[in-house]
């Protein structure tokens, strides 16, 4: 019998069961009737009862059969407890793993396409923790379990570890369901279960998880630490490696709480963000604002002209704002706030123990904030030519009269755009058929659109084959629709991503594992392969964001701090960020890319802000504001905004997720006239609008028609 064949008679099994109602049978009522009936009969026949029992429980376990909670509570009063304990103990776990098997071999195609995203997590679990995930899932049912047969049928577990944990997972909550069972003749509705001879099990039952978690924890906890030796006190209670966003929001934290912290820093205090990140790049943005607004002075009447702009004044004013922002990420500000600022390499060598130029430090939690650095692709003759990255590009002796930028995303748009009005001849070179990947097309374009109206050269769906120099010039070779490219420049910039800081710092002997994308593997308290050690911003990602660096900050502090009484989950459900060209690009939530790629249905409301009056009135009009809300709701499931000033104007909605706040809050908001902030009311007016109750207003017209007609003053 092939695989089909079997399939559609096990269905058909299922299918007679519902038709002739045998569900109904599996009720409390019909337990005690055959209770009562069945009893001088398993008297005489103990043996085959026990084998009839044993097989139908067997088979109504592999094929799901709805009641199986009566069934157990049936075996425990006909068999008595210790003997229905071993018959539901082996047949439940026998049943489970023919149903495992079943999955295996006969559904794979539908189980993946059902519960595809929960095999992902449970393969994951299967991988990190072997057999003992499995016990766990047992343990404590994060899962049904007929959905943890079908899922692990499809993983690498062997049937024979499969049947051995799930013997062993399901028999406490085994046990606690037949000792209630044993009072069946008692109990004349499920409420009865409450009655006190079956409280305590009850309760135990519902503690299971809790008590199982524990244990589970320190079993895994005490397989991890072995072979470290725990000092038997510490010098600080928090150590945190990395001055960057992350680090210094962990040790402020800390601090605040008089625990006793270390930040350790190698380079600079501030990290990327202040250094070669954020601040230096918006200073040279507003420098790019500048020079726009003298360009377009002639329509609003002012008689305005660039005559010379002075590379070398331009990066001063640069690295002026950043020593003028230094101060706020200093280490004297911090050491007045109660933290111990180091200088040098950390290195973790020991789950409690970092080392520091010869000193050895013994801390009860590490937080690990290393940040991340440019990724530098091996593309052949690279190396032979003028390269910079976003963390040299601040060095640049003199502007590059051909600037060549590799990736288009966010860094290399807004570098891009500044070069290009500081009077670079610029070309975007982007493998990818858009620029700003994951925004949506609509977003993407105008940023697209203004670039090449400004002069930018963009080249999508060209791949980089190789580079080239010779005396007088550099050249790249690139590959487009199976033809070769080549195009000069003087320097490239390299922005195609970054790659977090794992190694040099005792990773690899601590044995802390790391994601695909080699960033450090966390759970979702932050926490990595040791409970006590943590990692936070782009060394952990998922986000490459200084304010999401901040935001992980905190759980980690406190989780790390406080973590014995209660820990929290980082919450990513509303994750703001933005693209500072011009029109700028800021996003939370969802867009219509993730909406469709999840499935979820969604509804658009667009404003477009030529129609807003400031905007018009700043020559600011090009662009827009796309909020997706569930259909039929004013629930925003996320927005996206393109035009001036794009991530002030984000913040509003993204106060309104975070709180649960729908639009028509926002419409019911006062927005000062004028202001680009009414572009988000006038949004939310566009949605009540579409969402108007037609009928009701159609019997208000008839109504307001019917009192012209009749003088009701």
């Amino acid at each position: 019998m092939d695989r089909k064949k079997i399939i559609i008679a096990i269905l058909a099994c299922i299918a007679l069961w519902f038709v002739f109602e045998f569900n109904h049978l599996l009720t409390l009522e019909n337990a005690k009737i055959y209770q009562a009936q069945l009893n001088g009969y398993i008297n005489d026949n103990f043996l085959l009862a026990s084998v009839l029992y044993f097989i139908l429980y067997t088979v109504s376990t592999a094929l799901s059969v709805p009641g199986a909670i009566i069934f157990t509570l049936l075996g425990a009063a006909l068999f008595g407890f210790w003997w229905s304990l071993l018959f539901v103990s082996f047949a439940s776990s026998i049943g489970a793993t023919l149903a495992f098997l079943f999955s295996r071999y006969m559904l794979q195609d539908w189980v993946q396409r059902r519960f595809g995203g929960k095999l992902k997590a449970i393969n994951r679990g299967i991988e990190k923790d072997g057999s003992l995930y499995l016990l766990t899932l047992r343990l404590i049912p994060i899962f049904p379990f007929f959905m943890i047969n079908l899922l692990m049928g499809l993983t690498t577990l062997s049937a024979k570890k499969y049947y051995l944990f799930s013997q062993l997972g399901m028999l406490p909550a085994t046990a606690v369901f037949l000792n209630a069972g044993t009072q069946l003749a008692d109990i004349n509705s499920l409420a009865g279960l409450l009655s006190p001879s079956v409280l305590l099990s009850l309760a135990a039952l519902g503690l299971m998880p809790l008590i199982s978690k524990f244990i589970i924890n320190s079993i895994k906890q005490n397989k991890v630490y072995r072979g470290w030796q725990k000092p038997k006190s510490f010098d600080q209670n928090m150590v945190v490696i990395g001055a960057g966003s992350g680090g210094l929001v962990t040790a402020y934290i800390a601090a605040a709480v008089k625990a006793k912290v270390t930040l350790i820093e190698k380079h600079k205090m501030g990290g990327d963000c202040l250094n070669t990140g954020c601040v230096p790049s918006k200073a040279l943005i507003r420098t790019a604002h500048n020079i726009k607004e003298i360009l377009n002075a002639q329509q609003f009447g002012v008689d305005a002209q660039i005559n010379s702009i002075d590379f070398k004044k331009v990066m001063t004013r640069v690295q002026n704002v950043i020593k003028k922002i230094e101060p706020h990420d200093s280490s004297e500000r911090y050491s007045d706030l109660g933290v111990t600022c180091l200088q040098g390499e950390a290195k973790i060598i020991s789950p409690w123990q970092v080392e520091l130029n010869g000193n050895v430090i013994t801390t009860q939690n590490i937080v690990i904030a290393t940040g991340a650095k440019p990724f530098i692709p091996p593309i052949p003759g690279l190396d032979k030519v003028s390269y910079v990255t976003s963390d040299t590009i601040w060095s640049l002796p003199e502007l590059p009269k051909k600037l060549l930028v590799l990736g288009g995303g966010p860094i290399g748009c807004e570098l891009a755009q500044c070069f290009n009005l500081l009077g670079s001849e610029v070309t975007i070179v982007e493998r990818l058929p858009q620029l700003l990947i994951r925004e949506d097309q609509d977003a993407a374009d105008l940023v697209s659109k203004q670039l090449m109206k400004e002069g930018v050269e963009i080249l999508v769906n060209h791949n980089v084959t190789g580079f080239s120099r010779d005396e007088n010039t550099q050249s790249v070779a690139l590959e487009f629709q199976q033809q070769t490219v080549l195009k000069e420049f003087d320097v490239v910039l390299v922005a195609i991503g970054r790659k977090a800081n794992v190694g040099g710092f005792g990773l690899e002997e601590l044995g802390i594992e790391l994601t695909e994308t080699k960033t450090i593997a966390v759970n979702d308290y932050l926490q990595t392969k040791y409970a006590n050690i943590y990692a936070v911003g782009d060394v952990a990602g998922p986000f490459q964001l200084t304010h999401a660096a901040a935001h992980q900050a905190w759980y980690a502090a406190v989780n790390g701090l406080f973590g014995r009484f209660k820990k929290f989950k980082t919450d990513y459900s509303v994750m703001p960020a933005a693209v500072y060209t011009y029109p700028e690009v800021a996003r939370v939530g969802l867009n219509e890319k993730e909406a469709k790629q999840a499935d979820i249905n969604y509804e658009i409301t667009q404003y477009e802000l030529n129609d807003l009056d400031r905007a018009i009135t700043d020559d600011h009009d090009q662009g827009f504001v796309k909020v997706l809300t569930a259909t039929g709701s004013d629930k925003i499931l996320g927005a996206t905004i393109v035009g001036s000033h794009a991530g002030d104007l984000l913040t509003e909605f993204t106060l309104a997720m975070r709180y649960k706040l729908g639009l028509n809050k926002i419409l019911g908001t006062i927005h000062p006239y004028p202001t680009m902030s009414e572009a988000n009311k006038a949004t939310a007016g566009m949605w009540k609008k579409d969402h108007a109750p037609q009928t009701l207003l159609l019997w208000v017209e008839k109504y307001f028609n019917w009192t012209r007609k009749k003088d009701l003053s």
